[in-house]
Parts: C-alpha cells; structure tokens; sequence
C-alpha cells in the first residue's frame, strides 16, 4: 500500500505537470499531452506500473485529460473568431477513425515502439518548427477530397499514438497551405476535441482487463491522475490563449519547436538508458 507520504512527490509533479499542459493547450492548441505523456510515463514507472504498459497507460490517460481541456480551449479561441470551423466539420469522420485506429494499434504495440514513435514524430515537427521559411508551402489554400480525408485520418492516428490532441501536426498541416499560425492554433482545439473522445473510448477498450495496471484505472486510463490534472489544465488553458494572441508568429514557431525537441530527447536518452 502506498502513504501519502509516498505519493505527495508524485501529486506535486502531476499537478506541476497539468499546469503546464493547460497553458501549453491554450497557447499551441495541443490539448497539453505532449507535457503530459512524458510526465504520465515517468510517474506511472515511479510508482511500479510494468514497462509493457507504462506508455500506453501514459497515452490514454493524457486523451482523458484533453477532453476537456481541448473543449475549454477550442470555447476560448472560437470567441476570438479564429477557428476554421469548415474545416473541422470535413474531419468529423476523418479524424476521429484515425484516433481509433491508432488504439488498436497501441494495444499491439510495446511500450518502446510507441516511445520511438512519439520522439521521432515530435523531433521531426521540431526541426519544421524552429527552422520553418515562408518559402516552406504546399499550397495557397487547404487541399480539398480525397486529400483532406486522408490527412484528417493520418493526423488522428498519428496523435493517438502520440496522446496528443492533435495541434502539433495540424499546425504543421495549416501553415504549409499559407494559414497563419494564430489560425492553425485555434482549429487545432477543435481538432483535440474531435481525437481525444474517440481517443479515450479506444484506450480503455485496448487496456481492459490487463494486469499490472494501478488503481482506479479503466483499461489504460487512470482516473486518479485525470481528477488531480483535469481542474488545473482546465484553468489555465484560457491563459494559454491569450498569450497565443499576444505573441508574433515567429515566436510561437520557435517556442513551440524548442518544446518539442526537449521532450523528444527525453524520450530517445529514456529508451537508451
């Protein structure tokens, strides 16, 4: 049986973690998982869960934790009328098939190939990021059917491997079509709500029964470390978003990529150490 006394350093991290996350899902319209996945990953070992379900039990919680906080974020940023609402609309079959894809995925999958899979992606999207050019487009505007289609689904399976609402590769997808930054932000917490629902249905069907897993977990989601972040990634997600609005382009491409390259590294040392 675990004390308190035990746990508390692990609360403080979550809680550190989550607000974090809800600041991050405001800001880069992320839904916060690609804090908290890390963060889920290295607690969850702290605290005895087995390595063969450590990362997937850290991806479905972190989708728990967006649900919300994606709604709470697309509310903020749809006020501010920056939402692609077309868009979003287009993918309502798309993306969220992909995330359940991904799930099924993620039950067959072993805790290493989903932590390479999250670092890769990430450090990838990083370089795009820090290093982007004006030059760096696909397009003037946002390719329609079949295409759109096709990269609804591969950003919904591509995120539900990551437990991430989906805002790093839709950014990625907007800015390369010659849609700002600001714009890219703002769709992408539509497009969490729209990976995280399926996201957690899929995870606790993947993850039933399965030993070794803590308590109060569903399938691989925790609903201990989803009360204790909820609240917190809840607050402060509006907070994100105005900061959002505050910043130039290039700052946020450049924070966003710097991000993403700390927690892939973290991510490449834990596979090899």
């Amino acid at each position: 049986m675990l004390s308190i006394a035990t746990l508390f350093p692990f609360i403080l991290a979550l809680l550190a973690g989550g607000a974090a996350a809800g600041i991050l899902a405001g800001m880069f319209g992320i839904g916060g998982g690609a804090i908290l996945v890390p963060i889920f990953f290295h607690v969850f070992g702290l605290l005895g869960v087995p390595e063969d379900i450590r990362m997937q039990l850290a991806l479905g919680t972190s989708l728990a934790i967006i649900v919300p906080t994606s709604i709470r974020s697309f509310m903020a940023h749809r006020q501010r009328g920056a939402v692609d609402t077309d868009l979003l609309k287009g993918w309502i079959v798309a993306v969220p098939l992909g995330t359940l894809i991904a799930t099924l995925i993620a039950a067959k999958a072993t805790s290493v190939e989903l932590q390479l899979i999250f670092a890769v992606i990430a450090l990838v999207l990083a370089f795009r990021m820090i290093f982007n050019r004006a030059t760096w487009k696909l397009g003037d505007d946002l390719p329609g059917n079949p295409i759109k289609f096709l990269v609804g689904t591969g950003i919904g399976i591509l995120s539900g491997l990551m437990g991430i609402g989906g805002g790093i590769l839709n950014n990625t997808f907007m800015t390369l079509y010659g849609r700002s930054i600001h714009q890219g932000v703002a769709t992408s917490s539509g497009v969490g709500v729209l990976i995280s629902l399926p996201g957690l249905v899929g995870y606790v069907w993947g993850g039933w029964g399965r030993p070794g897993l803590p308590p109060f977990s569903t399938g691989y989601i925790n609903w201990l470390a989803v009360a204790l972040l909820i609240p917190v990634t809840l607050y402060l997600a509006p907070v994100g978003a105005r900061l959002a609005h505050v910043m130039s382009k290039r700052q946020l491409e450049i924070g966003f990529g710097i991000f993403l390259v700390v927690i892939s590294a973290q991510f490449f040392l834990s596979i090899i150490l």
